[in-house]
């Protein structure tokens, strides 16, 4: 932001504590039937008059929790409210029509992102937008944030909004992942902008996350929802009436500085205008200046509506890239659909006898009897609907079949079964699906409250892959320290580029491009980087470009 656009924020806000009363508040939790740990105040102000309230969640009850909730057709704050059987809510981020311009997160999905560009003087601006979330150790924050796919791992988190001024004239480029990290452990979220309250200063990044020519004014009086973090991990939910005789609104500013009269850290903006709503139960609590339908909102609900992930003692999760997963016979493709897990895409064959296989092995050191199994893959409307899963566990085989169609990039449960040590299963994905047009493979999660002990997979099969039709690619031994081979079988001639990334998409490492011929091929990394410095402990990705086929497998070292 320009200095000139800074000063001119910072006057708005010495202008609003100067001109402008606090406003004063008080408690209504008893006129409400509210769990315990969440309070409800009502506050006022006579000049410029505004009528206001707020919800205070205490985060640190166990029973308690807030979350997005995005519906399938729009209604206003108090029917999606009941609807979705919360205690309160209010409105969530920005939409046109039934299309939500904000993020919507639920657990292990994005149901939408924050919008990626906005039109500006008939240019496209790529754009930061700010996301409240709620991560699994149940602590929030405001961040803001920039999707690099459809998953909730591809949400990263960057210290600072792009650097746009007021109606700047050339737009910035794209954010670069590196610049900024995966946001861990997201369970639940929400989009809006622009961010309040950074710090425990005020922060209204209004021009950085262009907010100028949206409609959402920066000084004006205006309906206003927002949501705020205090520094002992309670949740403010908050909205001002306006645009009425009895409230005049407040500006962004203003609400703000209000926000840290509440004792908030940090702060975001939500939807506000004709939008602004707050509900409990099936009841408005506010006066909103119109009962516009929402697509989204953000709701105080039982902990168990979240549904925590368990915290296994143990896990696998084995990838299309990952040297367990072996594939047979002719047909097997790279999908072009985002939703994937981790980064190798999934793959696709088309429906038919049986014959074309992705097989997922492992074997375990400890014997579990009870272990939860996962599939995860990217739905489409030409997915079949009846893909046979065929898992081998310690009492027999059993055969699932699944409709691939729904359950979009999710981890999905095909059941709980026991394994016995040291013997060899495996989970494989046949196409003898009879309905839709693909199968699709992309991975296997085990999951137990009970040791699994040392997990290893069978390598043989891998030898005899060279027949088929995709690049595969593996490493051994898998963690390792010092070394490790990569090997990777080309399914033709090609030229090869292979280079290594960590965690945060910097090169480490890059090896000798050049032709190679169908077959495998193998090559030992020594954990060194390209100017000679060992490598820390941490995840690594070996990217290998073969032509027109693309694979990218995980390697993580252990000091």
């Amino acid at each position: 932001m320009s200095t000139i656009s800074r000063a001119l924020i910072l006057s708005f806000v010495v202008s609003s504590v100067l001109l402008s009363q606090t406003l004063t508040w008080e408690e209504h939790t008893s006129n409400h039937s509210l769990p315990e740990g969440v309070r409800l105040f009502k506050g006022v102000r006579s000049t410029p008059i505004a009528s206001a309230w707020y919800l205070d969640v205490d985060l640190n009850q166990p029973d308690l929790m807030v979350r997005s909730y995005m519906a399938t057709t729009n209604d206003n704050v108090p029917d999606l409210t009941e609807s979705f059987g919360a205690y309160a809510a209010i409105n969530g981020g920005y939409f046109g029509g039934n299309v939500s311009y904000s993020a919507v997160i639920y657990p292990n999905e994005v149901v939408a992102q924050n919008i990626a560009a906005l039109t500006r003087t008939s240019k496209s601006y790529p754009v930061m937008r700010s996301l409240f979330s709620v991560d699994v150790d149940r602590q929030a924050s405001v961040s803001w944030i920039y999707h690099y796919g459809t998953q909730v791992e591809n949400i990263y988190g960057f210290s600072s909004p792009m650097n746009y001024s007021l109606n700047q004239a050339t737009p910035l480029p794209a954010p670069v992942a590196g610049d900024g990290s995966p946001l861990e452990n997201i369970l639940v979220g929400i989009g809006g902008g622009p961010t309040l309250l950074k710090n425990g200063a005020v922060h209204v990044t209004y021009n950085e996350e262009i907010f100028w020519d949206s409609g959402v004014g920066l000084d004006n009086g205006d309906p206003r929802t927002a949501v705020g973090i205090t520094a002992d991990n309670h949740v403010i939910l908050f909205v001002v009436d306006g645009r009425q005789s009895i409230s005049q609104g407040l500006g962004l500013p203003e609400l703000a500085s209000e926000m840290i009269y509440l004792g908030c850290v940090e702060a975001m903006n939500l939807d506000g205008g004709g939008s602004t709503g707050m509900a409990i139960g099936g009841n408005y609590v506010n006066h909103p200046s119109e009962t516009r339908s929402v697509p989204s909102i953000l709701a105080i609900v039982h902990a168990d509506s979240v549904q925590f992930p368990a915290t296994p003692s143990h896990e696998i999760i084995i990838d299309t890239g990952d040297m367990g997963c072996v594939l047979q016979g002719d047909g097997w493709f790279p999908s072009a659909n985002l939703g994937y897990w981790g980064l190798t895409p999934s793959i696709l064959n088309a429906n038919g006898d049986g014959s074309q296989t992705a097989t997922f092995n492992f074997t375990m050191a400890n014997s579990v009897t009870q272990a939860d199994v996962f599939g995860w893959w990217v739905a489409a409307s030409n997915r079949a609907g009846d893909t046979p899963f065929i898992i081998h566990h310690a009492l027999g085989i059993d055969t699932l079949y699944l409709d691939q169609t729904t359950k979009h990039g999710q981890w999905n449960l095909l059941g709980t079964y026991s394994f016995n040590a040291e013997s060899p299963y495996s989970v494989t994905i046949s196409n003898a699906a009879t309905t839709g047009n693909y199968v699709v493979a992309d991975a296997i999660r085990i999951t137990s409250e009970e040791n699994l002990g040392t997990v290893s997979i069978d390598n043989e099969d891998r030898e005899n892959m060279t027949s088929t039709h995709h690049l595969s690619a593996f490493s051994y031994p898998n963690p390792f320290n010092p070394s490790t081979t990569i090997k990777y079988g080309l399914p033709n001639d090609a030229y090869v580029a292979l280079r290594i990334y960590d965690l945060h998409g910097n090169l480490v490492q890059t090896f000798e491009s050049g032709p190679k011929t169908t077959g495998w091929h193998e090559l030992v990394w020594d954990g060194q980087t390209a100017d000679g410095r060992t490598i820390s402990t941490g995840l690594y990705y070996a990217k290998i470009i073969a032509g027109e086929y693309c694979q990218v497998i995980k390697m993580l070292y252990l000091e």
